[in-house]
């Protein structure tokens, strides 16, 4: 039996749970219809406001909260969902670091779920022991797991006098971002965007006085600037058991990536492929955390020495997961078989244990949520020109939010197509890989 033939033995129990999503955003979206895809179910997603992906949705009941990310708010919403939902088991995810903060804050700390909520995420010291980005750095390290050269500056404490202080030892232009994005999301200040690309010592030390001004006092992670484009940007998904044993990986190309300054970073067209030696890396690093159900890596590929580097690990299905379900393995079906199901495999494809024991092989698949005619566009690396040209061939593209036979509502097809028209232009206005490589 081959690594990609593993069955979810979970189907018996489709219809004793309501899935729960915490997040608006196309990445609860993608959640929703992956949950619809394995069991025909819809999902109650929870959010602030009705933004334009989950509005108008055939698959999704849309709750309001005054505020997801607040522990207490949402657990005002949480109990109202309960107490609508009797007694059906309710699985609930969420779809950003900070809603899954948020929820395991809710869970641990406020206790309100009861048996009735089932919440697959590790405890907060283990969320930050993997997230914060400077403990994953450390974590890197130690483990000789590769990764970008990294000086972390703490914004709890006093800022360099002068450029002399920063001490960055590696080359500009730099990237600097934040180590703590929930926090991060609470500043505001000129320029600010979620990841910036520094050109110089006294632009860098600039910035951090922003930063520091707006309030924010986590840290502040400055790596070294891999070279290449998006291209040569890799993305990694890996279920672990409760051993923190990998059981499930999916491995993808990044093509494509968002730019306008909120969302700059996250995928927006990806093909999905194999590399088992990133997946071992993986597994040690989960490990070593003693991580539990799903772990997404952010990679890179550096043509200086040929490895692909590490970059931080989300506690989550990512906002691009559909790329998983894309690929041929709908990601959801892991949580359902071990928390709600007849448990994972013990043996062969998806148990652990042997040649076959991580579920990993996938047909190259276009992941898109841009059009085809973007991705054609910025994709110019020789090999990713093959790999494009074969998915197209073969017509194995997918996009999250064309839901065909499924989704009719008329105002939410326009909806995406507007949506598509505007990625066009921001495209325009903010991608220009010979100046931003």
């Amino acid at each position: 039996m081959s690594s990609s033939a593993r069955t979810p033995q979970s189907t018996a129990a489709a219809s004793a749970f309501t899935p729960v999503i915490v997040g608006g955003d196309i990445g609860a979206y993608s959640l929703a219809r992956a949950f619809h895809e394995a069991y025909g179910l819809r999902s109650t997603v929870i959010s602030r406001l009705q933004g334009w992906h989950v509005d108008r949705s055939a698959i999704i009941d849309n709750v309001s909260c005054r505020d997801p990310f607040d522990p207490q708010a949402l657990g005002e919403t949480l109990t109202a969902v309960a107490a609508e939902a009797g007694t059906a088991k309710l699985l609930l995810l969420g779809s950003a670091d900070a809603a899954v903060k948020s929820i395991i804050r809710v869970r641990d700390e406020l206790q309100l779920l009861g048996e009735q909520w089932v919440v697959p995420y590790v405890d907060l010291a283990t969320f930050r022991a993997g997230t914060e980005k400077q403990n994953f750095t450390e974590l890197c390290q130690r483990l000789d797991i590769a990764h970008p050269l990294t000086r972390v500056f703490d914004l709890a404490d006093d800022l360099p006098a002068d450029v002399d202080g920063l001490d960055v030892p590696f080359t500009y232009p730099v990237i600097a971002k934040p180590a703590e994005v929930s926090e991060w999301k609470k500043a505001d200040f000129a320029g600010k965007q979620k990841v910036h690309t520094v050109n110089s010592a006294q632009d860098l030390l600039e910035l951090l006085r922003r930063i520091h001004g707006a309030g924010y006092r986590e840290s502040i992670i400055v790596q070294d600037r891999i070279p290449g484009d998006d291209q040569n940007m890799r993305i990694l998904t890996c279920y672990c058991d409760a051993d923190s044993v990998v059981r499930f990986s999916s491995f993808g190309r990044t093509l494509l990536e968002e730019h306008s300054p909120g969302a700059i970073g996250n995928p927006a067209a990806i093909i999905t492929s194999v590399d088992r030696e990133v997946t071992a890396q993986a597994q040690r690093l989960c490990k070593e955390l003693g991580w539990t159900g799903y772990a997404n890596f952010d990679l890179k590929y550096d043509s200086r020495d040929g490895a692909t580097k590490f970059f931080e690990l989300n506690p989550r299905l990512g906002r691009s997961n559909y790329y998983v379900t894309a690929g041929g393995h709908n990601p959801v079906t892991w949580y359902v078989d071990e928390h709600l199901g007849a448990g994972l495999p013990t043996e062969g494809p998806g148990s652990g244990e042997g040649a076959d024991g991580i579920v990993q092989d996938q047909p190259e698949t276009l992941y898109t949520v841009v059009p085809v005619a973007l991705v054609k566009h910025y994709t110019t690396l020789p090999d990713a020109k093959a790999q494009l040209k074969r998915v197209l061939d073969a017509k194995r593209v997918k996009n999250p939010l064309i839901y065909r036979g499924v989704e009719r509502n008329p105002r939410r097809w326009a909806m995406i197509a507007v949506a598509m028209v505007n990625y066009v232009r921001k495209f325009r206005r903010y991608y220009r890989p010979g100046e931003t490589e």
